[in-house]
C-alpha cells in the first residue's frame, strides 16, 4: 500500500513538514495550498526538495467553489484553475482535489455541473493534470459520493475522476459497499480519517476533530476493503484536521500517522479475509465463500504485521524515584513482601501473591528519555513515578518486532550472563514496555537474580491471590490520542467508550484499554496539567497529575485493617461521602460503619460490588487496594470525583505548609 499524508496534519513550516513525513517513512504527500502559499521555498526548490527527501508529490489541495455556478463565475473559475495547473506543472504534481461546491453554488443542475466540470477536464488535459472531484459532507448539492461519482461518469473524460475521503462518507453514515462497483479508474484518490462520534454540525467535527485512523471510531477496514475490492491501487493518504496535532512536535506526530496507516492496512487485510467476496459479488463470511474468493489477489497489496496474542496480564510495575524510602514503608504497609535487591542493578522487588513491584533507584535514562520524545522531563527525577510495565505474553521476540514495525522507540536494558533479557520500548508518555514470557502459575524466572528474600511481617490473607488489577497512566495533552492508538496496536488492547471524570482542576478524560479477559486493565487519563506553587513557583515546571497501580484481594476488609494496623496513611474520604453513600445504596449500617472506619470506597451495579481504598501519595504516584464481587466489571468511577478533591485539597495544604 502506498502510503501518503496531507501537509495539513501537522505543525511548522512546509520544509519541516516534508522532512518530517520522510523520517516517519511515507511514500508522499499532499500539498495543501496554504503551506506552499506562505512558504519561501519555490514550486522548484519544493520538486527538488521532495526528491532529494524521496518523496513523491501526490495531490494539491483544495481547489473549491468551482461547480454550480453562473457562466461570468465560470469564467473566473477556469481561468484560476489555469493558474493552478501552471503551478502544478513547475511542482511536477498531476493530481489535483476539488471539492464540491459549499459557498457560491447557486444553480442546482446536474446537467450544468456535468457540462462545468467537463469545461475544467479538458482543460487539465491541456496541461497533463488529474482532477479528483470529492463530495463534501456539507456540499450545497453535492454531499454524496456516490452522486459526484455519477457526474464523474457522466462527464467521461480521462482527466476527472473522483476523490474517496473516509471522513466525508462515515461521517454522514453512508454505505460503503457501492464503492466495489466503481471503475477503478476513476477512483484517482482516496483519503484517510478517523473521528470520536460526535454530536455537533459536521463542519466543525471535521475542521477540528478528526484523528488518525485507530484513534476515532470510525469502521475504516471496512471502508478500505471495499477500495480494495474496487481494484484501487493509489496512494492513501491521511488528511487530518486536529488543532492538537498542528501543535504537537512535527517529527513525533508524523510517526503516529505513518503508525496508523500501517495499523490500518493490517485492519483492512483481516477484514477482507474475514468478509471476503463471493463469487457473486456479496459479501460473505469466510466459511461461506468459495475457496477461489479466499485466494483472490487485488491490484493493492497489503502487508501485515507479526500477529500477537493480547497480554495474558501484568507482570510487574516499576516505580522510579531517587529517594524510595517512601515507597518502601508504603509498600510494607499495604502488606508487601520486600524480596532483595537485584544483584547488578540498582532495584528492589516486593511482591504480594502474583503482584510484583519493582523499585528503581538508578537515573532516568537520557537515551529512553530522548526516545519518547522527551516527555519524562514534565516530572521531576526525584520524584517518584512510574516508569515501567511488565506485560506477559506469550512471544516476546515477536510482539516487539510488531511494536517496532509500528514504529515504537526500542528501549533494551543492560542485562549480563544467566539475567533475563526483556525485549522494551517506549510508549506515548515515555513509560517503558517490557513483554516479559508468562508462565502458567503465573511466577517470574527473572525473580530469581533477587538476593536473599528479606521477610517483614505476614502480608495477611489476600496475599496469596493478590495480582495487579489495573494500572492508570496520565497521558500529556497533546499525545493522548496517540496513546490510544499505540496500545491498541502495539499491544492488542481494546479502548472502550471514554468517560469524564469531574475535578477540581477541570474534567479528566478516562479512557479504559483492556483484553477481552479483562487479564490487563490500562486506564489513561487525559488530566489538566497542575500549575506548581509556593517555592518552585515561577520556574516554568508543571507537575504532571497522579497515576497510580490498583491491586486485587480477595477480603479488602481484612487487608485494610491489616494496613492501619501497620500504621498505613489512607486517603482521608470526607464523611459527607458516606451520607451520599447511605442515600443511593441503603447500606447495612454495620458495614456502613466499617466502611467509614477504614475509609473505604464502594459501589455497586446489576452484575457486582466494588470496594476499594486509596493511599497517601508519594511523588506523583499511589496505591490502590480494590475486591471485585461478583462480574463488577468498573473501576469505582462515581467514587473518582471523591478522590480527585481530597487528593488536590491535601497537595494545597502541602503546598501552603510549605
Amino acid at each position: 500500500m502506498r502510503t501518503g499524508i496531507a501537509t495539513v496534519c501537522l505543525a511548522g513550516t512546509l520544509r519541516e513538514k516534508m522532512q518530517a513525513c520522510a523520517v516517519a517513512g511515507f511514500d508522499g504527500i499532499e500539498i495543501f495550498e496554504q503551506d506552499l502559499v506562505t512558504s519561501p521555498l519555490s514550486p522548484e526548490d519544493v520538486r527538488k526538495l521532495a526528491a532529494d527527501l524521496g518523496l513523491t508529490l501526490d495531490l494539491y489541495q483544495p481547489f473549491r467553489d468551482f461547480d454550480s455556478v453562473g457562466e461570468d463565475v465560470l469564467g473566473a473559475n477556469l481561468r484560476r484553475a489555469d493558474a493552478k495547473f501552471r503551478l502544478m506543472s513547475r511542482l511536477g504534481m498531476d493530481t489535483m482535489l476539488l471539492c464540491s461546491n459549499v459557498g457560491t453554488a447557486t444553480i442546482d443542475d446536474d446537467g450544468l455541473r456535468v457540462e462545468q466540470l467537463a469545461r475544467l477536464a479538458e482543460l487539465g488535459g491541456e496541461h497533463g493534470i488529474k482532477v479528483a472531484y470529492e463530495a463534501l459532507a456539507w456540499g450545497k448539492y453535492v454531499n454524496d459520493y456516490e452522486h459526484a461519482h455519477r457526474l464523474v461518469e457522466a462527464v467521461d473524460h480521462p482527466n476527472l475522476g473522483t476523490c474517496l475521503d473516509s471522513f466525508h462518507i462515515l461521517s454522514r453514515d453512508w454505505d460503503t459497499a457501492p464503492i466495489e462497483a466503481f471503475n477503478p479508474d476513476r477512483i484517482f484518490f482516496v483519503q484517510v480519517a478517523d473521528a470520536p462520534k460526535l454530536s455537533m454540525d459536521v463542519l466543525s467535527w471535521s475542521r477540528h476533530y478528526r484523528v488518525f485512523p485507530g484513534e476515532g471510531q470510525f469502521d475504516l477496514a471496512k471502508f478500505m476493503g471495499h477500495v480494495v475490492r474496487a481494484g484501487y491501487s493509489g496512494p492513501v493518504s491521511l488528511e487530518v484536521f486536529n488543532d492538537v496535532f498542528r501543535q504537537s512536535d512535527v517529527e513525533r506526530t508524523a510517526v503516529d500517522a505513518m503508525r496508523s496507516l500501517i495499523w490500518l492496512e493490517e485492519q483492512s487485510a483481516k477484514w477482507l479475509q474475514a468478509n471476503p467476496a463471493s463469487t457473486d459479488g456479496t459479501t460473505g463470511s469466510a466459511a461461506a465463500a468459495p475457496s477461489r474468493a479466499l485466494r483472490r489477489r487485488y491490484p493493492m497489496e497489503l502487508a501485515t504485521l507479526p500477529r500477537v496474542a493480547e497480554p495474558a496480564g501484568f507482570n510487574f510495575a516499576e516505580v522510579r524515584a531517587a529517594d524510595t524510602a517512601g515507597l518502601e514503608t508504603l509498600l510494607g504497609q499495604l502488606g508487601f513482601t520486600f524480596n532483595g535487591r537485584h544483584r547488578t542493578k540498582n532495584v528492589q522487588l516486593w511482591t504480594m501473591g502474583h503482584a510484583r513491584v519493582v523499585i528503581n533507584e538508578e537515573p532516568l535514562s537520557v537515551a529512553a528519555g530522548a526516545a519518547a520524545a522527551g516527555t519524562a522531563a514534565q516530572r521531576p527525577p526525584a520524584d517518584a513515578a512510574i516508569s515501567a510495565l511488565g506485560f506477559d505474553v506469550d512471544s516476546p521476540v515477536i510482539a516487539a518486532a510488531r511494536a517496532q514495525q509500528l514504529k515504537a522507540p526500542a528501549v533494551p536494558r543492560k542485562s549480563q550472563a544467566n539475567e533475563e533479557v526483556f525485549q522494551g520500548f517506549a510508549a506515548p508518555d515515555s513509560t517503558e514496555i517490557f513483554l516479559c514470557q508468562g508462565s502458567p502459575d503465573g511466577t517470574a524466572a527473572w525473580t530469581r537474580e533477587f538476593g536473599e528474600n528479606l521477610q517483614v511481617p505476614a502480608a495477611g490473607p489476600a496475599a496469596g491471590s493478590a495480582v495487579i488489577d489495573h494500572v492508570n497512566l496520565a497521558q500529556p495533552w497533546q499525545h493522548f490520542d496517540e496513546a490510544v492508538l499505540f496500545y491498541t496496536s502495539a499491544l492488542a488492547l481494546e479502548p472502550q467508550p471514554y468517560a469524564e471524570v469531574a475535578s477540581p482542576t477541570g474534567l479528566v478524560r478516562s479512557q479504559v484499554m483492556l483484553t477481552e479477559d479483562r487479564g490487563v486493565r490500562l486506564v489513561l487519563n487525559l488530566a489538566p496539567l497542575l500549575q506548581q506553587e509556593g517555592p518552585a513557583a515561577g520556574t516554568g515546571h508543571r507537575r504532571t497529575y497522579q497515576e497510580h497501580v490498583a491491586f486485587a484481594v480477595d477480603d479488602l476488609v481484612a487487608t485494610a485493617r491489616a494496613a492501619r494496623d501497620r500504621g498505613l496513611d489512607f486517603l482521608q474520604i470526607p464523611a459527607n461521602y458516606y451520607e451520599d453513600l447511605d442515600a443511593r445504596f441503603a447500606l447495612d449500617p454495620d458495614f456502613l460503619a466499617t466502611l467509614r472506619e477504614l475509609n473505604l470506597l464502594y459501589d455497586r451495579d446489576a452484575d457486582g460490588e466494588f470496594l476499594h481504598f486509596y493511599t497517601a501519595t508519594v511523588g506523583s504516584v499511589f496505591f490502590e487496594m480494590v475486591e471485585r464481587r461478583g462480574a463488577y466489571d468498573g473501576y469505582g468511577a462515581p467514587n473518582a470525583p471523591v478522590r480527585h478533591a481530597v487528593q488536590y485539597d491535601h497537595v494545597h495544604q502541602l503546598t501552603r505548609s510549605s
